[in-house]
């Protein structure tokens, strides 16, 4: 038993190193004027599919998200808290 999951974690091992590492983004974001913004904003961020990580910073407006670069992009994070009601944009 010990040998045949030592094989397949042996054959798996090529897999993992085709995955993307995590990146980060950090986005500028509008409207947000309470202490429950940061929540709804966060919460919007942690939908997006391979999202792994929200911050959000309500002193500076910002968010800084870690996602899954094969799975979502900073666009989709943008688009994801401007549906929520909290325009943003990445920061360069």
């Amino acid at each position: 038993m010990r040998h045949l999951i030592a094989t397949a974690l042996v054959m798996l091992m090529p897999l993992a190193s085709l995955a993307a590492p995590p990146q980060t983004a950090v986005l500028d974001v509008q409207n947000m004027t309470c202490g429950l913004c940061p929540v709804t904003v966060k919460k919007s961020l942690e939908k997006v599919a391979g999202v792994s990580q929200a911050q959000i910073d309500f002193a500076r407006k910002t968010a800084t998200v870690t996602f899954d670069a094969d799975k979502t992009n900073a666009t989709a994070l943008a688009k994801a808290t401007t549906d929520a009601g909290f325009p943003s944009t990445v920061r360069k």
